[in-house]
This record gives C-alpha cells, structure tokens and sequence, in this order.
C-alpha cells in the first residue's frame, strides 16, 4: 500500500487494530494526489467507502473535483457502493457531474439508478453523455440480475457482406472505442445475427473476401431475459471472450469474460450467505454491524428453534424406552449428528452442481441411485466405527441398535440434503435456500425418531 501521510489532526490514516483506514476528507486537507492511490488500494470494502465518501459535504465533493480532476473523482467513486456514488455526484456542478459520469462504467451507474428516486434519476440520466446515455438506457430496460442487464451495447458489428479490406479499414476505427472487441459480429440487412469471425479470420483473409465466406456460426446466445448467473456460467464453460444477448434474432448486446467473472463472484456471495441462513447479508462479516448479523440469522434460527420440538417430541414418546435402557441416551448426540452432517455435506455439493449447471432436474433420479450408494457405503463405514464403542459402552445388542440407526440416519440424511435443492428449484426457489441449519434441524428429527424406533423393535 502506498506510504502512509499523517500531518494534521484529522489525520489522513486512523489506525484501528492495527490496520490502516485512509479518509478522503484528509486527502483533501493536504492536497495529496498521491493519497487517492493510497484510498484506492486499500483494503476497504464498497461499504466502508462509501461511509468515507458520504462524509463529504457538498461543497468538499466540488472542492474535490477542481483539486484532482473529474477523473479522480470517478476513480474514488468507482470504488464505493453505486448509490452513494451517484448520490455525490447529484451534489455536484452539473458540469462537473456529466465529466464525472462519463468515466463511471455503464454497469455502476445503472445499478446505482435503480436505488434512486425519480427525480434523482433524471438528474443523473440528464447529466450523462448521449452516447452513455444511451447504453445505461439499455441496461436499465431488463432487471439487474438478468443478461440483459449485465451486457453491454458497445461491441464490434459489420455486416455480413463487408469485404475483408473494407472490414480492416473500418475496425482501425472502430475498434478504439468499444468495450468488447474480441469478436466481430456479422447481421444480415435486417440486424439478424449470422455469424461471427475473430481479428485473425479477417486479417489473414484474402481481399474482397465477403465475411460472411470466413464467418462460423454462433452457437452461443441468450436472451435478455435469461438469469444473468446462467449466461456468467455458458461464457466459464465455454471459454468465451463475449456471449451474445439476441432478442427474436437481433443482437442487443454481449456480456464480457469479465462482467461474467463480477457475476459469478456475486452469486457465489450470496450462494454462501443463503446456505448459512444469512441470505440478507450484503456486507462482509468484516464490515457489517452486530444489528445486521443479527438481523441476517435470527429469522430463520427462530423459526427452526419450533422445528426442533419434533425431535423433543420424539424423545418423550419414547421415554419408558430411554428409562429402561438408559445407554441409548449416550449415543443420541453422535447418531443425529452424523445425519446432519451427512446431509449438510449433500446438499451443498447438489446447490453447487445445480448452480454450475452441471445436474437439472431431470437428473434427480439417476443422482438418488448414486447418493444412496455413496451413503450406504458412508454409513457402513461409521456403523463399523461407532458399534465398537457400542459394545463398550452398553454391549452387543446396544452396538447393533447403534450401528444399524447409523446406517439409516446417513442415508435418510444424505437422501433429503441432495432432494431439498432439486425440490425448492422444482417450486422456483432458489436452491442455496436449502440451507446447512435446514438441513440439519430436519436430520435432527427424523434421526430421532428412526433411533428410537430401532431400538424398540431390537430391545422390546
């Protein structure tokens, strides 16, 4: 990180555990330029900048902007969370707020539009160029966590009859300002797509060569409409640079390889706060307050706390069994646990292949065939371990309650871990929801009452 500067008493670093926090209005302060460097390496998150930003006044955000220059000013607020960026540059000279703009990625504004008012809108929508104007328009047409809204309308498109030397000499221009520039696009007289050819093709092609003679198909598209996760995963997948967004034929757009990396680098986020029961987190643990962890886990904590009076419920139903073998008490931790775990361990491994695409819902049955292998084998495993200590502490027969319930409890556990994800995408939720307290609240259950039962049919 940059060499740390701290002069006056609104320092511009503020030492806490430690580690180095750099504010903006310090840099101010002190007229160092080299303190925006300094910000923008640091290891902040989106949020904590964006609280840094938001304690500049109005005027600090203009004094800012003369000091440094429009593009610092974009530089800083790039780095911070979309609507408080916007929300600065509102307070801005409209001058000053359309030079700002235009260095802010297409994405940023746009995500940060959609968390303003209408009034906040127009001002933003009013202060951009025409031709950014143009591409946050056609962002904002489609929801945020669509491929429509994720593509961009800034790519390399000729038609298919242009001649190579004629291509050459127009992509010399062309190609300067667009943002995906990896592939050249080919539509017909009507802006159907028909193809596509890379730089290569073009050069290496023989003059007046039509392009369309050198295009290859496009196999890869979606629409605007698709779930922008699913266009992130087809560009992994297939190694693409770019990925088409058609609509009834008419290419709108493309998602880059690298909007596809932000993609999916936010999905698995949430993937991971979902699968925690923390799925209203939108910060790092790091950033985030103690009311908002709160917040984010006691929902469902809650809720399953209630789904837990089953496995109590279970336990007094058998109780005259419990009190005639007291021993069964001593295994009851380890047997429901070794279904949740086994469980948990299912379903995070399906919400991964579901998420990556690698099984759909018509492969529930040929998973289940395979988990229920895999978890006899897993359960056989633990039996052979746990019946030793059976027979230590209750004998025989205890080990073979013990080790036949293990069987059972992993196998029931592990069956309902790899169903909930392909149940909850059968109903149009998301899978991630199928969540490790879920599923181990519900092994906890049903591991009782399996328990028990094999107990009463082996010792009564």
């Amino acid at each position: 990180m940059a060499t740390i500067i701290s002069n006056t008493k609104d320092t511009m670093t503020a030492r806490k555990g430690g580690k180095t926090s750099i504010r903006l209005r310090s840099i101010l302060q002190e007229n160092l330029e080299q303190g925006i460097d300094a910000w923008v390496d640091a290891p902040m998150t989106p949020k904590q900048r964006a609280k840094d930003l938001a304690t500049l006044s109005r005027q600090e955000l203009c004094s800012f902007t003369a000091q440094f220059g429009t593009e610092a000013m974009a530089r800083v607020l790039q780095k911070a969370t979309p609507y408080e960026g916007l929300i600065a540059v509102i307070s801005m000279k409209p001058t000053d707020a359309g030079a700002v703009l235009q260095h802010l990625s297409p994405y940023y504004i746009a995500d940060g539009i959609r968390s303003l008012e209408e009034t906040e809108r127009a001002l933003v929508l009013g202060s951009l160029p025409d031709e950014t104007r143009m591409t946050v328009a056609s962002l904002l047409r489609w929801e945020a966590d669509t491929a429509g809204g994720n593509m961009t309308p800034s790519f390399l498109m000729l038609s298919a009859h242009t001649r190579s030397d004629e291509a050459l000499n127009q992509l010399s221009t062309l190609a300067r300002d667009v943002e995906a520039s990896s592939y050249v696009y080919l539509v017909d007289v009507e802006g159907m797509l028909t193809g596509v050819v890379s730089f290569r093709g073009i050069v290496t092609a023989e003059k007046e060569t039509p392009l369309s003679d050198i295009s290859t198909a496009v196999l890869q598209t979606v629409t605007p409409e698709t779930d922008r996760e699913i266009a992130a995963q087809i560009i992994q997948e297939n190694d693409l640079m770019a990925l088409p967004v058609v609509q009834n034929g008419r290419l709108l757009g493309v998602i880059t390889a690298d909007r596809a990396a932000e993609i999916m680098d936010t999905e698995t986020t949430e993937d991971f706060h979902r699968m925690s029961s923390a799925g209203s987190l939108t910060e790092s643990i790091k950033s985030a307050s103690v009311w908002m962890l709160y917040r984010s886990r006691v929902a469902w904590l809650v809720i399953l706390v209630f789904g837990n009076i089953f496995s109590g419920a279970g336990i007094a139903y058998y109780e005259e069994l419990i009190e005639s073998v007291v021993a069964l008490v001593f295994f009851l931790p380890l047997l429901i646990d070794s279904g949740g775990n086994a469980g948990s361990q299912s379903a995070t491994l399906m919400v991964r292949a579901i998420a990556t695409g690698d099984v759909v819902l018509k492969d529930w049955f040929k998973v289940l065939g395979k988990e229920i292998m895999v978890a006899a084998l897993l359960g056989l495993t633990m039996a052979a371990a746990v019946s030793v200590l059976g027979v230590v502490r209750g004998g025989p027969e205890i080990a073979l309650v013990v080790a036949v319930t293990m069987v059972v409890v992993v196998i029931i556990g592990s069956v309902i871990g790899m169903s909930l994800p392909f149940l909850l995408s059968k109903i149009g939720l998301d899978p991630a929801n199928a969540s490790a307290p879920l599923i181990t609240s519900i092994c906890d259950g049903t591991g009782v009452l399996m328990y028990f039962f094999i107990a009463s049919q082996f010792l009564l």
